[in-house]
């Protein structure tokens, strides 16, 4: 939580103008039970109507002055909170956009949603609290029993009894409560996950009738999560009942004590009322402060957890001791081996391969054989475990991340567009894109008519592009890949949802494009490869050939399995 402070060193100003405007405020409180006791001692003792009004006015310019103190007090604090987390929120999010995907993986999308969101808007209402309350509690506490000693000693010992007591309850119940608030912020996690999972995943638990299945897991990690809220809560309320019970036992003696001395004639009435005000100022502040301690202990809480991604490496930093060779070869893998994070066995084992520049690549296999995970490693979204992989005879692990991934052009599996034009998607792949690059990247990716279809390049697509069918979400992401005219461009199984004609159509203009990149198709079909240079038969995570398509019809059975499968598939039908 320390090193999150570095944020607020923009704010200093208001960090230290916020609780200077409201220990002034303090300061004011502490004179109002003196004008009190004083308009009972003289005022209405004597029967002096003037001097009355004149104190009364008194306390009027002392409210008029607090509030205006509180008030200034609170416009700082605002702004240092409020600008604080913006701050923090901005490095946070520029954090996570460096993150690899593994460290991704790792962490959890419901995580880091839970970080930017709930635990950021607790640790700014921890920080607003506690520039507003942090030194003025403590200052009316102890300022109160000061001024409770000038008014009598005596009396005021039972200000000193009832303080220490009040402490050890407000800060034990801290020290308790303050890891099971850790414990509830985590099961919240685990809500929001499974909520995010049910959304994304509707039709699929919609299709296998598992509606009951999901809310009865829904409801039972809801419930563990009410019961974690329910537990510390109990422990929090103890603040307030425990507090009022010691004060008003304070209470009860200090009136029994100054009422003896009164009759005494030692202390006067207006200084018993002094001492029982004082009392009550005691009694709400240590309320306060109970209450800003618990939200302080929550603010802690997240502002770790903040902290623990924030300290977390992004996996793509770049080592120095990787140097550039002469190399014929656009990309090139050398007994290449991968395991995922928490993984049992490697999903790629000894991988090697080379490719040309402007060659084009086809990578095949069964479900789960290792295609996504060997074209992703190309752009570095994982490293590998072993091995090496080379772009121009220069490992990527030694290449800046943003240049390497500027020479690449990729088309995830899952087709993804945002919210806003097409336009501004396809621009994605180069801001500075004319209106005629863009149109010619769409030409060739096939989806002129998308375009026509839509209304032009301004046409408007919905989040994820759920106006537009899969095909034509496919062509507009390859569109996108294109435009940017990359060295290298992967497409992975990115053209699933066309029909045979318009996969043909869009591989033959790839072949036609000036730029020749060195291209990597990703796919199920051996018809949408077999015209490729190299292809590589992928099987269960190792090589199992090489080569072009007649070699490995006559060499490799995985391959000749995969073709026989298909085609005979195509003549049945």
């Amino acid at each position: 939580m320390k090193k999150l402070f570095s944020y607020l060193k923009d704010y200093r100003k208001e960090s230290i103008l916020g609780p200077l405007f409201k220990l002034l405020e303090a300061f004011f409180e502490l004179i109002v039970p003196l004008v009190v006791a004083a308009i009972i001692d003289t005022g209405i003792g004597q029967g002096d109507r003037g001097y009355i009004v004149r104190m009364c006015l008194v306390l009027v310019a002392l409210g008029l002055i607090g509030l205006l103190c509180s008030v200034t007090a609170q416009y700082f604090a605002a702004k240092a909170s409020v600008g604080f987390t913006k701050k923090l929120r901005h490095a946070l999010f520029a954090h996570i956009q460096g993150f690899s995907y593994q460290t991704l993986d790792t962490v959890g999308t419901s995580t880091i949603i839970t970080r930017m969101t709930s635990d950021m808007n607790q640790v700014q209402t921890g920080l607003n609290l506690a520039l507003r309350l942090l030194l003025r509690s403590p200052f009316v506490v102890f300022g109160a029993m000061i001024m409770a000693f000038t008014v009598d000693s005596r009396a005021a010992l039972w200000f000193a009894a009832a303080i220490p007591v009040l402490s050890v309850v407000v800060f034990g119940i801290m020290l308790i409560s303050m890891p099971l608030y850790k414990k509830v912020q985590q099961l919240l996690d685990k809500v929001l996950g499974i909520t995010r999972e049910n959304l994304t995943g509707m039709r699929v638990i919609r299709a296998f009738g598992k509606e009951a299945q999901e809310t009865a897991d829904f409801t039972r990690k809801n419930e563990e999560f009410t019961a974690a809220q329910k537990h510390v809560g109990r422990i929090s309320a103890l603040m307030n009942p425990v507090t009022y019970v010691i004060i008003n036992l304070a209470i009860l003696a200090l009136i029994h004590t100054g009422a003896l001395r009164v009759e005494a004639g030692v202390i006067t009435q207006g200084a018993v009322v002094a001492l029982y005000n004082y009392m009550s100022q005691i009694l709400v502040e240590l309320i306060k402060l109970a209450n800003l301690i618990i939200n302080i202990t929550k603010a802690v809480a997240c502002g770790n957890r903040i902290q623990s991604v924030l300290e977390m490496p992004s996996g793509e930093t770049v080592d120095a001791q990787y140097k550039k060779e002469a190399s014929p070869y656009r990309v090139e893998f050398r007994h290449v081996g991968i395991c995922y994070a928490g993984a049992g066995a490697e999903s790629l084992t000894d991988v090697s391969f080379a490719v040309r520049p402007g060659q084009t690549v086809g990578v095949i296999g069964g479900t789960g054989s290792g295609k996504s995970t060997l074209v992703n490693l190309i752009p570095r979204f994982y490293d590998v475990s072993e091995g090496a992989v080379l772009i121009d005879g220069q490992d990527v692990r030694g290449m800046e991340v943003s240049a390497l991934r500027a020479r690449i052009g990729v088309t995830p599996q899952k087709a993804v567009l945002f919210q806003g034009t097409i336009r501004d998607n396809l621009r994605w792949g180069n801001e500075s894109a004319t209106d005629e690059e863009l149109l010619r990247a769409v030409e060739t990716a096939q989806a002129s008519d998308v375009l026509s279809a839509k209304g032009g390049l301004d046409a408007q697509l919905e989040q994820g592009g759920c106006n537009l069918s899969g095909g034509q979400r496919q062509r507009l992401t390859i569109a996108r890949a294109l435009v940017r005219k990359p060295d290298i461009l992967i497409l992975d199984d990115s053209a699933s949802a066309l029909d045979f004609a318009t996969d043909a159509a869009l591989r033959k203009a790839l072949k036609n494009l000036p730029e020749q990149p060195t291209v990597f198709i990703v796919s199920q079909r051996t018809s949408s490869i077999q015209q490729a240079d190299q292809i590589i038969v992928l099987d269960d995570g190792a090589v199992a050939g090489v080569g072009t398509h007649q070699q490995l019809l006559d060499s490799c059975q995985v391959y000749r399995e995969i073709y026989d499968s298909q085609f005979k598939k195509e003549a049945r039908a």
